[in-house]
């Protein structure tokens, strides 16, 4: 009998809400999550290839049975915080089911160690085979003791001691709506082709060990799977507990708190478990799709993001890793463009994968430069020229990126401007930068820094006056004449639009973690004040903040997944940087911590945002605790670990750099130079300041003073990093007025400008 009902429903990744990430560290490529207390998505051969949507459990008996994801009721056993070995203990009606999860260091298998207790009860495994990244076109097919899978050149083996086994297509023939039908295991199909594919199989003994292996044929997973289980799982285990000791090495997380120590050994944990090893230094954001279990997207979380990873590798400088570190940093030389920016995000092998374009994104591998050089680990190589290329890229296409950090508008952002002068900054005066390139690079940050509150901060408005406060950054200036008295689109809320004054966010305390504004400036303590009263939730487990008024990523009011649209829910990264601007002020920041810990998962992972509303059990959400978004967040965990670090040991955040914020913050640093650009024009020039009139390509300034008189046309001259522009000063005039004219395209600017004289 052949199975039916091809080639099924359509595919869709697990939950996101996972309970434990890990991998074996030495030469396999394959890592795992747990989710529900059953295995969910594992990788091979690298952290971006998802290649199983789970490996799940049905419990049966004649006349009873239950699928233990869906039952819920298990417990997590972990031998260490820091380590990838876990059991889970499933416990229902008569029945317990213990389940051991031990990667192989030397081969790409995974072994599950099981012991089911229970008068008359026999174990079935559910596999769901996602070869290649997606669910359709898997074939499925038993063999005697084996259920295999393969597509193209990727194949699986689950083998174990098999009784029976059935392959179907889900929805229709798999081995869940067997037992659903039918109460019991009746359909033995031995084969299921080119569809969204399952696998079943009968376990004959109470007490074994089954092993999930992946290769480019079912003969070699088959090779791969045999051969861990003939090592048998004490020994795979004993060696992955060797790799972990040896990896925690100097590892120095103790403190005060048991609680918060064990997040923080957990959190190393992450960091560890995200990067590739044939691509070493790749960190992808997170190994979950968020809401996966409702769509079939190919990216994920399980991919490159230079923010997260550089955030990451931040988390490591403050432990000392530096090796790592210098991982991280030659992996982004690798992955760099040719004009100086990384994509957007992309795959562990480089590959791009969406298009945006973030400033930041190419500030923070600069900043990570930075730091590891004044910690003396910096690598050899082609580092410098990479800082060279991004920090061009910076002076070129700035300040008004084209995304923000959250990849939805366009405009200036203090989060990301922030990044960018430290980065120009940090570029010079570490000695990346020299000569001219060097001196306009300070030049272009000190004016961009001096601008930061023209651009970004308010004043006066109707949340200032309600909250007793004389101004505020806003979250977002909108690129284009209007400014600040522009809208702002609101992405995943179709037709909202806010003024940018309503747009309250965190981004400014960048700007105090960096060192360019003081944690006791009063623009800094008032946006502070509002972003408290507007985006601070309290929970059960602690108070978290949203990212900004009328955020719509996240469930929808009645809980149902986001879609392309939703409410924004509240996530424990913005207490993590809220806690760290706590820290600078000299303020107590353990609530912030205990406050990231309350919210993690069942597992004690960190997710991506918490549930804010009231509870919502048949969707299983809860006030303070994870929605359906990514769990783990691996920017989330480099947080706490940053600001746990800080909190035990007193010191300042690592991506603060000493030589930048002695600039900043010492009273240094003012431009002598104002850059002139049509997207962020100049209204007045200080006596003693320069105008420097710039553009990305050559152009000729028509140009005149105090009302158009003494009309001069002036040429370009090339300027660092493909620039070009003109040097002026005001001459005794009290205004400069002028146009441009651009000979390549023979068309002028079509407006005047004028500059005057403060």
């Amino acid at each position: 009998m052949e199975a039916f009902g091809k080639p099924g429903l359509p595919p869709t990744w697990a939950t996101s809400d996972k309970d434990r990430v890990g991998t074996a560290l030495g030469t396999s490529r394959l890592w795992f999550t747990l989710g529900h207390g059953i295995l969910n998505e594992v990788f091979w051969p690298s952290v971006g290839r998802p290649q199983i949507r789970d490996l799940g459990f049905i419990v049966a008996r004649e006349g009873f049975w239950r699928e233990v994801k869906r039952e819920a009721r298990y417990r997590i056993l972990e031998e260490d915080p820091a380590s990838p070995l876990v059991e889970v203990v499933h416990e229902g009606e008569g029945y317990r089911l213990h389940l051991a999860f031990v990667p192989d260091p030397g081969r790409d298998a995974l072994l599950v160690g099981f012991r089911l207790e229970g008068e008359g009860f026999y174990l079935y495994p559910l596999l769901a085979p996602h070869l290649g990244g997606s669910g359709w076109g898997n074939t499925a097919w038993v063999e005697e003791g084996a259920l295999l899978a393969m597509k193209g050149e990727e194949a699986l083996a689950l083998l174990g001691p098999f009784v029976r086994g059935s392959a179907g297509y889900v929805g229709f023939s798999d081995g869940w709506q067997d037992f659903a039908k039918n109460g019991a295991m009746t359909w033995t199909f031995p084969r299921a082709e080119d569809g969204n594919v399952a696998l079943m199989g009968e376990v004959g003994e109470a007490e074994g060990t089954l092993a999930l292996a992946f290769a480019s044929t079912p003969e070699g997973a088959k090779t791969l799977a045999k051969s861990a289980l003939a090592e048998g799982l004490e020994g795979v285990r004993a060696r992955v507990r060797r790799l972990w000791k040896e990896a925690q090495a100097g590892l120095d997380l103790e403190g005060p708190d048991p609680e918060l120590q064990a997040l923080a050994r957990r959190s190393f944990l992450i960091l560890k478990a995200h990067e590739d090893r044939t691509y070493p230094g790749a960190l992808v954001a997170s190994l979950s799709v968020p809401w996966g279990n409702t769509q079939d997207d190919l990216g994920g979380y399980h991919l490159v993001w230079t923010r997260d990873a550089v955030e990451a590798a931040f988390a490591l400088l403050a432990l000392g890793r530096l090796e790592e570190v210098g991982r991280v940093l030659a992996y982004l030389a690798a992955t760099q463009e040719g004009d100086g920016h990384w994509a957007q995000n992309f795959f562990p092998d480089g590959r791009p994968y969406w298009q945006g374009v973030q400033l930041d994104e190419a500030a923070f591998p600069v900043l990570l430069a930075a730091a590891l050089k004044e910690r003396g680990g910096l690598p050899e190589g082609a580092v410098r020229a990479m800082v060279r290329r991004a920090a061009g890229f910076l002076a070129r296409e700035g300040p008004v990126s084209p995304q923000d950090r959250w990849e939805e508008n366009p405009g200036l952002s203090p989060f990301t401007l922030a990044a960018t002068v430290a980065a120009l900054a940090a570029a010079t005066l570490y000695g990346f930068l020299e000569g001219a390139e060097g001196e306009y690079a300070l030049s272009l940050a000190d004016c961009w820094n001096a601008r930061m509150e023209e651009w970004t901060y308010v004043e006066g408005t109707p949340l200032d006056l309600a909250h007793a406060t004389r101004g505020h950054y806003v979250r977002l200036c909108p690129p284009g004449p209007l400014g600040l008295r522009g809208r702002v689109e609101v992405r995943n809320r179709e037709g909202v639009s806010l003024e940018p004054a309503a747009l309250v966010g965190l981004e400014f305390l960048e700007l105090v973690r960096l060192g360019l504004r003081s944690p006791d400036d009063a623009r800094v303590l008032d946006s502070l004040r509002l972003a408290d009263a507007l985006l601070r939730v309290e929970t059960p487990t602690g108070f978290f903040y949203h990212r900004y008024p009328e955020d719509g990523y996240g469930e929808h009011e009645d809980g149902r997944p986001f879609d392309g649209g939703g409410k924004g829910r509240a996530w424990p990264l913005l207490t993590g940087e809220r806690g760290m601007a706590a820290f600078l002020r000299g303020e107590d920041s353990l609530p912030y911590l205990r406050s990231m810990a309350g919210g993690t998962g069942r597992g004690g992972l960190i997710p991506e945002q918490v549930w804010d509303a009231e509870p919502i059990p048949e969707r299983n959400l809860f006030p303070g605790k994870p929605t359906g978004s990514a769990q783990p967040l691996l920017w989330a965990h480099a947080e706490y670990l940053k600001l746990y670090l800080a909190w035990r040991e007193g010191k300042a955040p690592p991506e603060r750099l000493e030589r930048v914020a002695a600039r900043y913050l010492g009273g240094g640093g003012k431009p002598r130079v104002r850059h002139f650009r049509r997207e962020v024009p100049l209204g007045t020039l200080a006596p003693g300041e320069g105008l420097l009139v710039e553009e990305r390509e050559p152009f000729v300034l028509h140009l005149g003073v105090d009302g158009w008189q003494r009309v001069r046309d002036v040429a370009s001259e090339p300027l660092p990093f493909g620039l070009h522009g003109v040097l002026l000063d005001l001459e005794g005039a009290e205004s400069l007025e002028f146009t441009l004219y651009y000979p390549g395209r023979r068309r002028w600017a079509g407006r005047d400008y004028q500059v005057k004289r403060a």
